[in-house]
């Protein structure tokens, strides 16, 4: 009895073990798409109401966890049942990432502020929600969390397959425990990081206000640099969009990723050590893969738009 009970407390151990190493290893393949991760989400709830936030970042966490809870079932199922599947729905997933950034960027260069004929300026569209008391803010806060819920779903997508390519030939039980780990640590990293950007303004103003040179002095940095580095992540969450999805895009199609295999072998001259042009060359091939797919997906979507649908009446 006493043996059967330790070697059931040997088994568990060295199944937690095995859970640890294999999580640790997966957080580290997928550490990129975490920082992607962090800039898109920190991107996508600026522009709500001061008080409103926590509430948004708390809405999305929510939402990010409800995604992986489909997600991590969903890819068990998958890669037991139909593991073709895995990179063709990663592709479309990557596809979608590079529309939403073209469309992004097309759109602030379209909709520029410009001057009417009274000389003032009139914001674009984008900015209006923030400008205009008019403008329904439930229904801004409302898009702005759904959008960063299914920018989110893919991202999650991403480092699910990622985790589940680590944990392949696994058992079950240690192939569900390290999806779960890393669902766990990814949505409280991301979404605590989040929330923590999203209120540094409010730390800024209380430090600015402490009687103590040093901390007064702190605050006002820290206000002087929070709108830089919301417009940081601004830039680094659509640049995200392009070289996640490009990435995703360029792994994805066996012609462009075994270009870029020989491209990186013939940078490397024969030596044993990668060239340190590797990761930059990647990085470049992945945005022109991404840009590229982004660019023609929005002018697909606009022939389509344009159109007739038909159900026009016949001129006489």
């Amino acid at each position: 009895m006493a043996s059967s009970l330790l070697l059931l407390l040997d088994d568990i151990a060295t199944v937690l073990d095995d859970v640890a190493t294999m999580t640790k290893v997966a957080a580290k393949k997928t550490a990129g798409v975490l920082g992607d991760d962090l800039a898109l989400n920190a991107k996508q709830v600026t522009g709500v109401q001061p008080a409103r936030e926590l509430a948004v970042v708390w809405r999305v966490a929510r939402g990010s966890a409800i995604n992986k809870a489909i997600l991590v079932p969903a890819a068990l199922a998958l890669s037991w049942l139909a593991p073709w599947a895995v990179t063709p729905l990663l592709i479309a997933g990557g596809a979608y990432l590079c529309y939403e950034g073209a469309e992004k960027i097309l759109h602030r260069l379209l909709h520029r502020d410009t001057a009417g004929h009274d000389g003032q300026t009139h914001a674009t569209d984008a900015d209006t929600p923030l400008l205009a008391p008019t403008v329904d803010a439930a229904a801004l806060e409302s898009q702005k969390i759904g959008g960063a819920i299914r920018t989110d779903f893919i991202l999650s997508a991403e480092i699910i397959v990622i985790t589940l390519g680590v944990v392949a030939g696994k058992p079950f039980l240690t192939q569900l425990a390290v999806l779960l780990a890393i669902s766990a640590a990814m949505t409280i990293g991301v979404y605590g990081l989040v929330a923590a950007i999203v209120k540094l303004d409010d730390v800024g103003s209380l430090l600015a206000t402490r009687p103590e040179p040093f901390l007064a002095a702190l605050g006002r940095g820290i206000l002087a640099a929070a709108p830089w580095l919301m417009r940081g992540l601004s830039v680094a969450g659509t640049a995200a969009m392009f070289l996640v999805g490009g990435g995703i895009i360029a792994h994805g199609v066996p012609a462009i990723h075994h270009a870029l295999h020989d491209l990186t072998a013939w940078l490397s001259a024969g030596g044993h050590a990668p060239s340190p042009w590797a990761t930059p060359l990647e990085t470049a091939v992945n945005a022109i893969v991404g840009v590229s797919a982004g660019l023609l997906l929005v002018g697909g979507v606009a022939v389509v738009r344009a159109v007739p649908r038909g159900n026009a009446e016949p001129q006489p």
